[in-house]
């Protein structure tokens, strides 16, 4: 008896055209309503009365502008009645004074770009620039035109950049322009004159300990720190930079402080107000890693990725591999962006491998952002070194270790890697499980290595005791080696002691004690707010003993294969790493103006437990 045909595959397709059907809907919709929610809102902001009460300040009153003593006292001063076993009890608390309120405008009296209707503006012809092209340009117009047109002329442009004459021109004219731009800049103060010296010192030494001199390629050195300098220049010198980085900045430490509520439902407000590091500094990572894998999940932080990658790829003249890992590494971890080209580690050069985790080392993930803004770092200029470490990391990893062999991937064969997630919420528990190792990781390097360092400490202590020295300890020696690499980015002479050992532990513990440090030494009003810039720049960075460990563990996971090629050139770029934040520290140095310099300085003083204020009271407060 025949069998009847069957009709799997037709109940398939049906499914199929129905979820089609119901995306198309619901994509329809959606547009409908954002259109709608941008038309009403826009309505609201031009007939809003920006002349109105809520648009000017109000005048002070001089009799109630300052009260007495005693008015201050009762209003901080409460009253709790309780009542057990039918016994009242009257409990008074006097709580800290609160710091005085600052009057805001509304925020629909201007159209301010960065918080207002301005902002909103922004994110709404973003959104439809890039729906535009995705769904109707590239397909239609975007692919043919890059491969018959822009395709040819990329690889004309490196073909031709990577002739050894060209890049020596090439090389000659960027000193020349620099050397004018630095020293126009520098002319009037000394301090960022000496700034100029870091740099060529550190290509100098990169130079003399390179794997192979003779095939050191200079058209990406050269482009890679002239793009590292020109982001310094545009996030840093330019009014335009500094607002939108700032805004940025803004944007990112709003975003993080809402751990705050979670960390304080979870451990409670003691733990949160005292400041205790493991709870209420490192639950920072838990949000910003569920947020990371929430985009990784819905697609966005692969296009990102590719775009910037494609940039990289273009301008400095790496391998795809490469600019998508140290795009990657702005946003992500060290042992989280190689994930993005996991498929092809197994097929990386060594010179490849060696790129991947300099760019790692030399640059901070998003999920530990936070952490360092809770310290008072500012979240612009944080940024700001993550992003001048990308090209930074190119350019001094191909340095160090100059490509040998021929690169078996490229542009057209590589594809990144998709969320292996199943669901938003299985994204949303991943990002959870993974942060939790992410802390356990820090919290353990952080115990090991401190304990490690004070036993240190103690052993050589004693040592020069015994040589009739006191005050001689290991921490102290670490700080000698890196006095003259902290003078030579720019830092004052009566301050390359204290900054050098906070550089020493950020180098042989990790950057949060670093961190720590420096705002316990711009509190103590020990370092002026040059040396404090140039610090928070140098410190940027997860090149530490405890780092070379984490990347060595997850790239070999990733390639078991490959372990002893990874093993071999992660030290060389753990040096490399450090190198890239010390540029960075320099450049900062000599492009940063005096009057952010005070500005940073200020922020540290507000967060840092100044006037009896917490740290975790100010961060739940603000």
């Amino acid at each position: 008896m025949a069998e009847a045909p069957s009709s799997d595959g037709a109940e398939d397709k049906k499914e199929s055209r129905t979820k089609k059907i119901i995306k198309l809907v619901l994509h329809i919709l959606f547009h409908i309503l954002l259109i709608a929610y941008f038309i009403w809102i826009t309505i609201v902001f031009v007939r809003f009365d920006k002349n109105g009460s809520e648009c000017n300040e109000p005048e002070k009153d001089d009799t109630t502008a300052q009260p007495t003593a005693q008015t201050k006292a009762d209003e901080n001063t409460e009253v709790k009645t309780t009542a057990v076993s039918g016994v009242t009890t009257t409990t008074t608390t006097t709580e800290a004074p609160s710091k005085e309120t600052v009057w805001r405008p509304h925020i629909l009296c201007e159209l301010n770009w960065c918080i207002g209707y301005g902002f909103f503006v922004i994110m709404f012809v973003t959104f439809y620039l890039f729906w535009i092209y995705y769904w109707l340009f590239k397909p239609y117009v975007g692919q043919k035109l890059y491969d018959d047109k822009i395709e040819p002329v990329i690889d004309k442009w490196l073909i031709f950049s990577r002739k050894t004459v060209i890049s020596i021109i090439m090389l000659v004219i960027v000193i020349l322009l620099v050397g004018a731009y630095l020293g126009f800049e520098c002319r009037d103060d000394v301090k960022k004159l000496i700034g100029i010296s870091g740099p060529v010192l550190f290509l100098l030494l990169g130079f003399a300990i390179s794997k192979k001199r003779s095939a050191i390629p200079w058209r990406i050195v050269v482009h890679g720190l002239l793009g590292q300098l020109i982001l310094g220049i545009l996030c840093i010198r330019l009014q335009v930079g500094r607002d939108i980085f700032n805004c940025a900045g803004e944007k990112v430490s709003r975003f993080l402080r809402f751990t705050d509520y979670g960390a304080r439902f979870v451990y409670g407000d003691r733990i949160c107000d005292e400041y205790v590091f493991a709870f209420a500094i490192l639950a920072v990572i838990f949000f910003f890693s569920v947020a990371t894998s929430i985009l990784y999940y819905l697609g966005a932080m692969q296009f990102f990725l590719g775009a910037f990658g494609f940039l990289l790829q273009s301008t400095v003249g790496t391998t795809v591999c490469e600019s998508v890992n140290a795009c990657g590494n702005v946003f992500l971890g060290m042992s989280e962006s190689p994930l993005m080209v996991r498929p092809y580690i197994e097929l990386l050069t060594n010179s490849e491998l060696h790129c991947i985790c300099t760019s790692g080392f030399a640059t901070v993930a998003g999920t530990v952002l936070g952490a360092y803004i809770s310290f008072g770092a500012s979240p612009a200029y944080l940024i700001t070194a993550s992003v001048m470490a990308a090209p930074g990391g190119l350019a001094i990893a191909k340095l160090f270790y100059p490509e040998t062999e021929e690169s078996k991937t490229k542009a057209d064969n590589i594809q990144l890697e998709r969320s292996t997630d199943k669901s938003l919420m299985d994204a949303i528990s991943t990002g959870a499980a993974n942060a939790l190792m992410i802390v356990l990781g820090i919290v353990s390097n952080i115990i090991a290595f401190l304990a490690l360092i004070y036993f240190f400490n103690a052993v050589t202590e004693w040592c020069f005791e015994l040589a009739g020295r006191n005050g001689v300890t290991f921490t102290y020696l670490l700080t000698l080696i890196f006095i003259p690499v902290v003078f030579v980015m720019g830092v004052p002479t009566y301050d390359c002691e204290n900054i050098a050992r906070v550089v020493a532990e950020k180098t042989f513990i990790n950057e949060f004690v670093g961190y720590r440090s420096l705002g316990e030494l711009i509190v103590g009003n020990k370092i002026d707010e040059r040396s404090a810039g140039i610090a928070t720049f140098a410190l940027c960075g997860f090149a530490n003993p405890g780092s070379l460990g984490i990347i060595i563990a997850s790239l070999s996971a990733m390639a078991p294969s490959r372990r002893s090629d990874i093993a071999n050139v992660a030290v060389r770029a753990l040096v490399a790493g450090t190198v890239v934040s010390f540029i960075s520290a320099s450049f900062a140095g000599i492009l940063i103006q005096e009057s952010e310099l005070k500005q940073l300085g200020q922020k540290f003083l507000y967060i840092m437990d100044v006037d009896d204020v917490s740290v975790g009271q100010y961060m739940y407060n603000v």
